[in-house]
């Protein structure tokens, strides 16, 4: 007893005072974690069986902070990449982790590693290279039930939910190395919680929120959105959930996306800390033009409401047609900040008007949305403004329902070997089992400026002779196996993610596009997206607006 105590810092308790227990030879430990019986194993083992190596002290930690929210799209990975920037700034080597990540929104590192976009975003704030031990499980939803899993960069199949949960136990271990070796590279953690804390029913299963708290040992913000309303109902009854230990990470409650003047809010903010014993820590505004890639469809106002009037004269219309499993949606980001474009989504056939540009996005389930699509009536439309010579773009899965064919021997999104696409170009193309996970930094185009971005997807193309190559990566090997795109006139199609983040193609196709249609080309750069200027912005926000002594204090720095 006295060994794990002086040697392994785990008290226990002596129950020689307990009736029957006289002889000093009973003991109680009380642990609750899987991580604190781990170590008391190990301590026990050590004593037990000295031969065997045990560490005698449980690894350090490095200060972690937490962004855990009391829903999905409360501002958690917003905020995770706003404290990145903040510590940075202050002079710390700081780096993002959210363990779980379901998003069809994500990204392709340099070594080709999937992962979340919004971790990739976090990783610039804080000014490393992002790497997929940031984001070690990603779930990329194809079905209501069902999702790949791509563990540590890579895809490891296709799982519906119950399948998921009975291999989620093995994943603990993987999630909690890769975090144990970024801690080991970093001064300090910001990590990112999924979903809510207050999940009751998924809490024997957690791997991303409070277990992962708990492994950390990090001082947790609970996120709420005011915007929603009921906020301080969701903060109290989030609490309400957690047990003590639990309760005992968190640091402080932060009120998000406030529009109007935060003193009203002052006596909510005292009846909650007189409730929990949490102070609330900050209210940030509504954040206003931010240009910052979110991992939630629902930041992006474009997505929300369709508009179907005529647009303002000289404005370019680009109707973003929706498939159900839309995947990536942040390609289009960036034309929705130029004043010059109104950017809409198109969920319906009576939401369509009179576009001047049509971009169908990527989908995670090209063959099931391709047929959605056909029975919505929009595939019918997507195929009449072709046969007007309307322009046409489409982008990862976008290019696979504009060819002649979806191909897919091995069953990966269909039970029916072959798919008819929408036929509006000269291209086929076979899914295959390997993932293609390329960072594109150059690629040549048919305008006079390159570009770059990503390619994440299943199957290979090929074309005919009416389907010229578009987009051509720089590098080693033929110059056919380095296509990402292909063009038939006014329709294009592009593998290529990310491509309009470039500020002089983005300007350089619109202009194109403009002048094609009857509008003003405008020759200049209208807006810049400068994610480092927009990271620095925010930075700025959330200090203003949150308690970062009492932060800081927290976490010891």
């Amino acid at each position: 007893m006295l060994a794990l105590l002086r040697e392994y810092g785990i008290a226990v308790r002596d129950c020689s005072n307990y009736r029957g227990m006289e002889d000093g030879s009973w003991f109680r430990a009380a642990v609750r974690l899987e991580e604190d019986h781990q170590r008391l194993a190990d301590a026990l083992r050590g004593i037990l069986h000295p031969s065997v190596p045990v560490p005698p002290r449980p690894r350090s930690r490095r200060p972690a902070l937490m962004l855990q929210g009391t829903s999905s799209d409360a501002g958690k990975s917003i905020l995770a990449a706003a404290f990145c920037r903040i510590l940075r700034q202050d002079g710390y080597d700081v780096a993002p982790f959210k363990a779980q990540n379901m998003s069809l929104n994500s990204g392709v590192t340099a070594l080709g590693e999937e992962m979340g976009r919004a971790q990739i975003v976090q990783a610039q704030a804080a000014r490393i290279d992002p790497e997929a031990l940031m984001n070690p499980v990603l779930l990329k939803p194809h079905s209501e039930t069902g999702s790949q899993v791509i563990v540590l960069g890579k895809p490891v199949g296709h799982m519906q939910a119950r399948e998921y949960f009975r291999y989620k136990a093995g994943l603990w271990q993987t999630v909690r190395d890769a975090y144990d070796t970024l801690a080991d590279r970093h001064e300090v953690m910001v990590l990112e919680g999924a979903g809510s804390p207050g999940e009751v029913n998924l809490k024997q299963h957690d791997i991303v929120n409070m277990r992962m708290a708990a492994h950390a040992q990090a001082s947790v913000l609970l996120v709420g959105d005011i915007d929603r309303g009921g906020v301080y109902a969701s903060l109290l009854g989030t609490w309400m959930t957690l047990e003590q230990q639990e309760r005992s990470l968190l640091a402080g409650w932060l009120v998000n996306k406030f529009r109007g003047d935060a003193s009203f809010l002052e006596p909510a903010h005292a009846y909650v800390q007189q409730a929990t014993g949490i102070p609330v820590l900050g209210v940030i505004p509504w954040l206003r033009d931010i240009n910052i890639p979110d991992e939630d469809m629902a930041g992006f106002p474009w997505s929300q409401a369709a508009d179907t009037t005529p647009p303002p004269p000289g404005i370019l219309d680009i109707a973003v047609v929706m498939p159900r499993h839309v995947s990536n949606f942040t390609d289009m980001t960036p034309l929705a900040a130029e004043p010059d474009v109104r950017l809409r989504a198109v969920r319906r056939a009576e939401d369509w008007g009179q576009p001047h540009v049509v971009l169908l996005p990527g989908t995670k389930s090209v063959a099931a949305d391709l047929a959605a699509l056909r029975a919505d009536g929009l595939a019918e439309l997507i195929c009449r403004h072709a046969a007007r010579d309307g322009w046409l773009l489409g982008i990862c899965g976008g290019l696979q329902m504009l060819g002649r064919a979806i191909l897919d021997p091995l069953g990966l999104e269909s039970a029916a070997p072959s798919v008819p696409g929408l036929g509006l170009m000269d291209l086929e193309s076979t899914f295959a089992a390997d993932k293609t996970l390329v960072s594109v930094r150059r690629a040549a185009t048919p305008l006079p400026v390159m570009t770059g971005g990503y390619e994440i997807h299943h199957g290979h193309t090929s074309h005919g002779p009416s389907a010229l190559p578009l987009f051509v990566r720089e590098g080693q090997g033929a110059p056919e196996e380095r296509i990402c795109g292909y063009v038939s006139g006014r329709r294009w199609a592009t593998y290529l993610h990310g491509l309009f983040d470039d500020d002089a193609f983005r300007r350089a196709w619109l202009d194109h596009v403009r002048q094609d249609v009857g509008l003003k080309p405008q020759g200049r750069q209208l807006v810049r997206c400068d994610l480092e200027a927009s990271l620095d912005r925010l930075a700025d926000v959330v200090r203003q607006n949150v308690d970062m002594k009492a932060i800081y204090k927290r976490l010891g720095l």
